[in-house]
């Protein structure tokens, strides 16, 4: 392969290690030059795309290979910061899946290596590409709704969790970390206000065969009143919209498309504006580059373009969801995160 080719491995191959090798072979600049899993049948998968990968059993041994720059690490949570460390010292490059880690001080350990390696560090922050969000964020950022001061965000519905290590509360970091990887890197990504506090309640009320909460909700104040909500449930017999935003002159909603029951999270929502004495107004998702996330690693790695999603913002996230954490077990009562922005 070119000199110029960057070298990438992927580390565990599940539905997200397909997405990334998918990205990976669509992305001029990127070459899948190994992967590894302990499962053949995955690591069987991986290669039909990629078939000249070198395949591994062992995650240390692919590491140390020599064959890899960048690394894209998929495992679950729980393992996100041992990987990543791992990496690093061994000068290679990062991707990280969603959440960083499961503290912020273990992200601020990973920054702090990788800063002193100059080596990438970076989270998979997809959900900042959804098409429906893309638009959001424009409408906001624009003024459409005049200055937002109520911001709303919500997944799930009512339904048995699946007993994967997604609703191990140990391995994923719990309800407000596995949903909210996502939904409050968005928040704060269109919210550029400075946080006051957060709240967090966790409900575990009928779902007693997996450890997540059955129902979370976290609630961000900042310091000019204005407030975002995130909340994930496995127990809403009806649901909210995927969005609610209000504004001093109109609103935003963003309704789930019925067209994808039961996996509503599967499209991108509807958008309606709304706006006094005007009627509803149907709005045209924007336009996404395919794997745009990808594409601004290799414009970074090659000509040091600035990404739009960088460590410091997905560690943040998870200073906000380990502060959720902690007012859940208070009751939620309000606790400050410690954000670097």
């Amino acid at each position: 392969m070119p000199s110029s080719t960057i070298r990438v491995g992927l580390l565990a191959y599940g539905a997200i290690g397909h997405e990334h090798n998918l990205a990976v072979q669509a992305t001029d600049g990127l070459a899948l030059a190994a992967v590894c899993d302990t499962n053949p049948e995955r690591i069987a998968a991986a290669l039909e795309l990629a078939p000249d990968a070198i395949p591994f059993a062992e995650a240390g041994a692919m590491l140390d290979s020599g064959l890899i720059d960048l690394v894209v690490v998929s495992t679950p949570p729980d393992s996100h910061y041992s990987w990543a460390k791992a990496a690093l010292e061994r000068g290679i490059h990062v991707i990280l899946e969603k959440p960083m880690a499961l503290t912020a001080e273990q992200c601020d350990e990973l920054m702090a290596l990788a800063a002193a390696r100059e080596r990438l560090l970076v989270v998979y922050q997809n959900r900042r590409y959804d098409a429906d969000f893309v638009t959001l964020a424009r409408l906001i950022t624009s003024g459409v709704i005049g200055e937002v001061f109520q911001y709303d965000s919500f997944v799930g519905g009512y339904s048995r969790p699946c007993t994967y290590w997604h609703s191990d509360a140990s391995v994923s970091g719990g309800a407000i970390f596995d949903w909210g990887s996502h939904f409050l890197d968005q928040i704060l990504a269109v919210m550029p206000g400075e946080v006051a506090h957060v709240g967090g309640v966790n409900h575990k009320r009928q779902w007693t065969h997996v450890t997540n909460a059955d129902h979370a909700q976290v609630t961000i104040t900042f310091v000019d009143g204005t407030q975002a909500t995130f909340v994930n449930s496995d127990l809403a017999a009806a649901r909210k919209p995927k969005f609610y935003v209000l504004g001093t002159e109109g609103a935003i909603v963003g309704d789930w498309d019925p067209q994808a029951e039961p996996a509503v999270a599967d499209l991108p929502a509807i958008l309606t504006i709304h706006r006094p004495d005007a009627p509803e107004e149907l709005v045209e998702l924007d336009v996404v580059p395919a794997y745009a996330f990808h594409s601004s690693v290799v414009e970074f790695l090659a000509n040091g373009t600035p990404m739009a999603v960088e460590a410091r913002q997905s560690r943040d996230v998870v200073a906000l969801m380990q502060a959720a954490e902690a007012s859940a077990l208070d009751n939620g009562m309000p606790v400050v995160p410690q954000l670097l922005r």
